[in-house]
């Protein structure tokens, strides 16, 4: 790989985790649920993804999983063309889960880039070690490292999120940022507050809240998610959430509400519907009301091979005419066909809407995922002679 090319996507790469946030919880949590240590699993996959819109920049993205005696090791590699027109790594992601004993689980996330010369360099380390506490309690104490120039690492954040059940139905968590100070130490520059309380056999409230540090150091709301989550039957859930952001009077109002209704209506397929209300109205100004701005509507059906189909809407305000109805900006189709010991072949196809209102391809990709072997993964073009440029953004990476 060239030396400009390779320092400019070092360079990206630091900028993007510099504005991340680590989310390692989760796989700690997930650790926490592993199958026992004498079931090894493992299994690999292989991704080629070309944009229809950009032939000269397709990207390839290797993954790992192991699993073994409490040791859980998943690695990502993502590789670009480069000038000689093969494949080279430019970003790499190594995450080990380790059981240390019946109540901690320790995660290392490691985050490589490239330095000019082309030869692997660490850019971020992630640390974490989640503890299960008697009565469902957990602590999680996170450190982030970066990068310096001279090729050591700075802590740069330190977490700490307790977990506390104050009653049967209620459970707490408190999240604690602690950053650099001008004194060489940590200081707390964020915390999230989370409650959620059960309130009937089908019912839990829920309130997470962003405090600041105002001018004197005092803890100040910055931002409130509140909302319910209601269960019908098992197969029929509803989530309402409003969101609420300190305005500049310095009251908390609402800007942003959305609803969520997930179904099974039919056997074998699930319905997901998310309709976002905001008081942005696009192209325009609205009244101050909240009105609703998009509509993501996803079906999900089995496959009589054991694999999915899901099919994906998006549906959005025009910007020329935000008074109008909604309209259909892009669809996503992905298909998952299961093969034998754990393989699986899918293929996943995106189209947007033109200047003329229909729908062109955009989007194509195939992956192939199997537990042993080799992967070979062939990326096809759609039968589409005119490609439309996306009106919502880059599509998503698979």
């Amino acid at each position: 790989m060239e030396s400009n090319s390779s320092a400019h996507g070092i360079l990206l790469i630091a900028l993007f985790l510099c504005f991340s946030q680590p989310q390692l919880s989760a796989q700690a949590e997930a650790a926490g649920t592993e199958a026992p240590p004498s079931e090894n699993r493992s299994w690999a996959a292989t991704t080629e993804s070309r944009n229809l819109l950009d032939d000269s920049t397709p990207t390839k993205t290797r993954k790992t999983h192991t699993e073994s005696n409490g040791r859980t090791l998943d690695r990502t590699v993502t590789e670009g063309v480069g000038s000689g027109g093969g494949y080279n790594p430019y970003l790499e992601t190594e995450r080990e889960t380790v059981r240390v004993d019946s109540s901690t689980v320790r995660t290392v996330e490691r985050v490589f880039g490239r330095d000019p010369n082309g030869g692997r360099a660490l850019i971020r380390v992630t640390e974490e070690e989640k503890r299960n506490l008697p009565g469902g309690d957990t602590k999680i104490l996170r450190t982030v490292s970066n990068s310096t120039v001279n090729g050591a690492l700075q802590v740069v954040e330190r977490d700490i999120q307790e977990t506390r059940h104050t009653s049967p139905d209620v459970r707490q968590t408190t999240t604690t940022v602690l950053t650099p100070d001008v004194n060489g130490g940590f200081s707390p520059s964020m915390r999230r507050q989370e409650e959620e309380k059960r309130t009937s056999e089908h019912e839990v409230q829920f309130k997470r809240s962003t405090l600041l540090p105002d001018v004197n150091g005092d803890w100040q709301v910055n931002e409130v998610r509140e909302g319910n989550i209601k269960q019908q039957d098992g197969q029929n859930d509803t989530k309402e959430e409003n969101v609420l952001r300190r305005t500049a009077d310095g009251n908390l109002s609402v800007v942003e509400r959305t609803v969520t209704k997930q179904s099974e209506s039919v056997p074998g397929e699930r319905r997901k519907t998310v309709e976002t209300y905001s008081k942005t109205v696009p192209g325009g100004f609205g009244d101050g009301g909240l009105i609703l701005n998009q509509r993501v509507t996803t079906v999900q059906r089995l496959r009589s091979d054991g694999g999915t189909t899901t099919e994906q809407k998006l549906e959005q305000k025009n910007p020329g005419e935000p008074s109008g109805d909604m309209r259909l900006t892009q669809k996503t189709i992905d298909i998952v066909s299961a093969g034998t010991n754990g393989t699986s072949q899918g293929q996943q196809t995106i189209q947007s809407v033109d200047p003329n209102g229909a729908l062109s391809t955009v989007w194509v990709d195939t992956r192939h995922k199997a537990g042993d072997s080799p992967i070979m993964v062939d990326t096809r073009k759609g039968n589409n002679s005119s490609p439309a440029q996306p009106s919502t953004g880059v599509p998503p990476k698979p």
